[in-house]
């Protein structure tokens, strides 16, 4: 085994070295070490079933073989150019995406970072319509850049409290009000969407939406809500852009979440599962909204050959071990497992949400404070048998489900088991 410093040395350097905004999950922290597909490995050889994947990133799997031995290539060949000179990695990526992204959505400009895609997404509204004003949903988020911070409602990650003050961005209420049926919050934040519109929608560019919202909690919209956010927008030509970071690529069982309604957004924004843990981003749109983006730009790293090499070979193991099909089929095992906990522990389990392999479990919705301590145990407890979960919402007290896409039914039936065995502990 090789000499790891151990987590304790890791905390130290951290708090040594890094800005004391970086926090980490857990009580007693393991040093992870190595990952493989579904799992990861401790500093002492301790083995995880991963059920969090960075947070929506690795859905391909850790370190999978299939995708690294063309990284490693591409990296033995050729490892960096920029846009300025002629390559074929990205633009066979641009042309593969073309064939998986909905509607005439075919033109892509390539960054490195989800909030880069927002931010060039949010930019390319404002140069198409002439117009500088945006709609967002409250408790969304869309990066840590000035602009997407703008428009991110979820108020721990709107850094700067200046961003208050932004005129530009008018917060809608999210389709989602605890006490409240989805049909009705649905309504309640259309009502203010029209009222939005009616007031000031000449001066709106687009509303920028996650399909589903992940760190807000996994909050999932009725099936009526984005067709209609559409047919609203269009009647003022205010452009609908469709944060799909968290949820492309297969993970909700389409290969973007947006499909799951027959909804084609105008713009639409992807990075994580695209490069399986290479950074890889990039917005993408249509012929028209393109033709309006005219002064020079570029991204020194967006579609470098590495980083385009991989995201192919991404997408080819997507399409070869169909990991949409899967999330469905996984998805619903695991959603009915959560359902029975939810059943069994009432008191603990208020509401398990999501669609295919993002999927969230609220626990104590009515006692929040109490939910986000009891979510810091569970995740704590379930460590301790070898399973990684996430947490997120606005309370910090949702359990979060989105495990790599290659995960199996066995990994499954355990985690629902130490999760059972967790939730009957407390």
């Amino acid at each position: 085994m090789q000499n790891y410093i151990g987590p304790e040395l890791v905390l130290q350097k951290r708090q040594q070295y890094f800005y004391p905004c970086t926090s980490h999950f857990y009580r007693n922290p393991p040093q992870i070490v190595k990952g493989e597909m579904q799992y990861l490995y401790g500093h002492d050889g301790t083995k995880y079933t991963d059920f969090f994947a960075g947070v929506s990133v690795v859905a391909s799997g850790h370190c999978n073989p299939e995708i690294a031995e063309r990284t490693a290539e591409q990296l033995r060949t050729l490892q960096h150019t920029c846009t300025i000179y002629l390559t074929q990695p990205n633009v066979d990526l641009a042309e593969r995406l073309a064939g998986v992204l909905p509607g005439e959505l075919r033109r892509t400009f390539f960054v490195n970072s989800g909030s880069e895609a927002n931010e060039g997404a949010l930019l390319l509204a404002r140069l198409y319509t002439g117009r500088r004003g945006f709609i967002a949903l409250e408790q969304g988020l869309h990066g840590r850049t000035y602009l997407t911070m703008s428009v991110t409602g979820l108020s721990m990650w709107r850094t700067d409290p200046e961003l208050a003050h932004d005129t530009d961005v008018t917060f809608i209420p999210r389709p989602h009000e605890r006490g409240v049926s989805a049909d009705e919050a649905g309504r309640r934040s259309i009502e203010a969407l029209k009222a939005v519109l009616a007031e000031k929608g000449g001066e709106i560019a687009a509303m920028i939406a996650e399909p589903i919202q992940g760190n807000g909690g996994m909050i999932t919209p009725p099936d009526w809500y984005f067709p209609e956010v559409k047919r609203l927008l269009e009647q003022y030509g205010v452009l609908l852009i469709a944060d799909e970071i968290q949820t492309g690529f297969g993970r909700t069982g389409r290969m973007f979440a947006m499909d799951l309604w027959g909804v084609t957004p105008d713009i639409i924004s992807m990075a994580k599962a695209l490069g399986s843990g290479i950074p890889v981003a990039g917005f993408a749109t249509t012929d028209k909204i393109a033709a309006s983006f005219t002064r020079p730009s570029a991204s020194t790293f967006g579609g470098n050959p590495v980083s385009s090499v991989t995201a192919l070979a991404v997408l080819d193991y997507i399409e070869a071990h169909r990991l949409p099909e899967r999330a469905v089929r996984l998805g619903a095992l695991l959603r009915g497992g959560l359902e029975r906990l939810a059943q069994r522990f009432p008191q603990l389990v208020s509401d398990v949400r999501g669609a295919g392999l993002m999927l969230g479990a609220e626990l104590c919705a009515d006692d929040p404070q109490r939910g986000a301590e009891l979510a810091d145990e569970v995740l704590e407890a379930v460590k301790d048998r070898g399973y990684i979960i996430g947490k997120n919402g606005v309370n910090r007290n949702v359990l979060a489900f989105q495990p790599p896409l290659v995960i199996t039914e066995e990994n499954i039936a355990g985690l629902l088991a130490a999760l059972e065995e967790t939730l009957a502990g407390l």
